[in-house]
């Protein structure tokens, strides 16, 4: 059985306020897709990688990914008009290569800080159980609102889950998963974790992390500086 990476970098990124998509800005004189891309590039369990990419930037991309080193690149295909259309272009390329057993990695581009850890434990559960959302704990206190100004009830987070990438299944799965979408007229869910939830599918979940941030603002791409030069203090264990 081989895990294929789908990085999913097919977004404009127009909350950064940036001329270019927020996956190629630099940092630290790499680009952000690359750092990400090389969480996978470096994984042992990690066979391929697959990339969705924007209009625009695939010949972009493809020089990146030789200058930094991205061996197990198969392919990048083109982006769709939403993010389940992207994510589906990029099924169906790997299903045309590889066997419906194999796994499938759903990852953002713009989650560049994905560890060993949670790519590992990603596909323990998805190889177990038959899929894998990536999540953590929600410890902030959660209000319901119907005008988006006020709030007068509020949800327990004791059974809240916040959802991250990646998000795993197999090939034969992922792939019968977006036909019935199509069949059923499903052609905007969130991600894949509500696709599956809409279509029926229990869901098993697997290692996230506070420090798997998206970038999707300027405050974000601060937070992910930073992050890169952290160091753990000794007396954290």
């Amino acid at each position: 059985m081989k895990n294929i990476a789908l990085i999913i970098a097919g977004g404009s990124g127009q909350r950064m306020h940036q001329d270019i998509p927020k996956q190629f800005l630099n940092v630290y004189d790499k680009p952000v897709i690359i750092y990400t891309l090389e969480a996978f590039q470096k994984h042992p369990c990690i066979d391929g990688i697959v990339v969705v990419c924007v209009e625009g930037w695939n010949e972009i991309l493809g020089a990146y990914c030789k200058q930094f080193g991205i061996t197990k690149l198969e392919s990048i295909v083109p982006g769709g008009s939403n993010g389940q259309e992207s994510i589906r272009t990029g099924i169906y390329d790997i299903a045309s290569r590889h066997q419906r057993e194999d796994l499938i990695l759903i990852h953002d581009a713009i989650r560049p800080l994905v560890s060993e850890e949670i790519i590992s434990d990603c596909i323990r559960v998805a190889a177990r159980h038959g899929n894998a959302i990536s999540v953590v704990q929600c410890t902030s206190a959660m209000l319901c609102t119907e005008d988006g100004q006020t709030s007068r009830s509020q949800i327990a987070r004791d059974n809240l889950k916040i959802t991250q990438t990646p998000q795993c299944a197999s090939v034969g799965t992922l792939t019968e998963l977006h036909e019935e979408a199509l069949r059923r007229g499903i052609t905007n869910s969130v991600a894949t974790c509500t696709l599956l939830i809409e279509l029926g599918h229990e869901l098993y979940f697997s290692l996230g992390s506070e420090k798997n941030i998206k970038l999707t603002s300027v405050e974000d791409l601060e937070i992910f500086e930073a992050l890169l030069h952290s160091r753990k203090a000794e007396w954290i264990k």
